[in-house]
């Protein structure tokens, strides 16, 4: 008995590939879920093929993201891996790098295996961040090597460290396992107790103010400690104008750096604070319009490498407090793609490809992971994104188990359709809520 292969034919689509540099609109044709053939005109004699009208759709590699945090193991009320997977595929993600900031902290191997054990079988793989010190003594370095061999992508705290002299040694430690260290550039001292960007906003709202210097002072010390060590850092959460051109500096000197920003410093800026939104409460604080400006022509000429979601879940009951009494950050999966392509790409501020590599190729390269393309032959790891389609963001309509987002009850555009990341299998349409469970191990 012959088995029919399971097809798919896009016709007319808009393809976004920028592994290859390509955005066209052509036919793309999928066999039991690897991409048979790309070009104009397909012809494949197979009635059962389905066929996906593409006008107005864009086909492009899945996206994923850099670092985010995970509710489990530890704090299941705000997110589970199974809700935090549901949430990545439905904002178009099928992988994505979990931060060391559970409970307990993924610092030894046996939390490793319990996470990836927890997450195996579900449809988006989770790489995982191994913390760079001891979660029960903040000032005693983890064991790096044992993480390594556990298969982590790379080392953060997640946090500033102002101890320099730590900071130059786990460097030095990390440096052998070729990973990347990924530093959260704050000074304490100057940060203070600050909630917002400092400037006239935070006098006129009354909030205590953060400086900018508090992030430059910090990359300018981590610039410095890669120039001695040689150790592979990535720069989170760059929200400054000074804090690009350091980057750019360091990078033109030829250091192994590379940097990310959150998705929000691309679209907000500090005066958004006047709603006193406790979900506009950021770490790093909102900054100015410059700072907003300088981050996105960062992306475009490649200083800043990737934007990261940084989703960061919090419950109903955490979130509804005072601003400078809430928790920062917020949630991001569901309305990074959506909105950043809506105010960004249809505004013409960014090309479509140079979003998409921000989104998917560059946060996989800064991993060390081989980035998604479209190329014959190879397993369908894409989305179908309809730009256009309006949908309402409310706690229903979000599969994160949390809704602590600035864009809660507005409408905003853009809506993935379909994803297809799961060997052979369809993952979603739109409209008839079936899932097929793959096993989102991408191999």
């Amino acid at each position: 008995m012959t088995v029919k292969p399971n097809s798919q034919i896009y016709r007319q689509v808009r393809i976004l590939d920028p592994v290859r540099a390509v955005d066209d609109i052509t036919d793309v044709l999928l066999i039991d879920g690897k991409i048979d053939q790309i070009g104009q005109n397909l012809d494949y004699d197979d009635p059962s093929a389905e066929v996906v009208e593409g006008e107005s759709l864009i086909l492009a590699p899945a996206l994923a993201d850099i670092y985010s945090s995970s509710g489990e193991p530890g704090y299941e009320d705000r997110e589970t891996l199974v809700s935090l997977s549901e949430a990545m595929r439905a904002g178009g993600f099928s992988r994505g790098a979990i931060l060391p900031n559970t409970n307990p902290v993924i610092d030894n191997p046996a939390t490793c295996a319990l996470i990836e054990s927890r997450g195996r079988n579900l449809p988006a793989h989770f790489y995982l961040w191994g913390a760079l010190t001891n979660g029960l003594k903040g000032d005693v370095i983890a064991e790096l090597a044992s993480l390594a061999d556990a298969g982590v992508v790379g080392f953060t705290d997640n946090k500033p460290c102002d101890n320099l002299l730590l900071l130059r040694r786990m460097l030095e430690y990390a440096h052998p396992f070729d990973l990347p260290v990924a530093l959260s550039p704050s000074n304490l001292q100057l940060r203070g107790a600050g909630v917002v960007r400092e400037n006239s906003t935070s006098v006129r709202l009354g909030l205590v103010g953060c400086p900018a210097i508090s992030e430059t002072i910090a990359i300018a010390s981590i610039i410095e400690l890669v120039a001695l060590t040689r150790t592979k850092v990535h720069v989170m959460r760059v929200s400054t104008e000074r804090g690009v051109k350091l980057i750019a500096q360091a990078k033109e000197e030829g250091l192994p750096i590379t940097a990310s920003v959150n998705w929000h410093h691309l679209l907000l800026n500090s005066e958004a604070v006047e709603s006193y939104d406790p979900n506009l409460k950021l770490n790093p604080p909102l900054g100015a319009e410059n700072d907003r400006l300088a981050l996105v022509e960062g992306i475009k000429n490649g200083v800043i490498d990737a934007i990261a979601v940084d989703h960061t879940p919090y419950t109903y009951e955490e979130n509804t407090v005072a601003f400078s009494e809430s928790p920062p950050g917020a949630i991001g999966y569901e309305l990074i793609l959506p909105l950043l392509w809506d105010n960004l790409v249809n505004t013409r501020i960014l090309s479509a490809l140079k979003l998409w590599e921000a989104l998917s190729v560059n946060p996989l390269r800064c991993l060390n992971q081989q980035p998604i393309s479209l190329q014959t032959g190879e397993k369908a790891e894409l989305i179908l994104f309809a730009s256009q389609q309006p949908w309402q963001v409310t706690p229903q309509s979000l599969k994160s188990l949390s809704s602590n987002t600035y864009w809660l009850n507005k409408e905003i555009r853009g809506k993935i359709k379909i994803r297809e990341w799961a060997i052979g299998k369809r993952q979603e349409a739109m409209g008839n809520g079936q899932w097929a469970m793959g096993n989102g191990q991408n191999n």
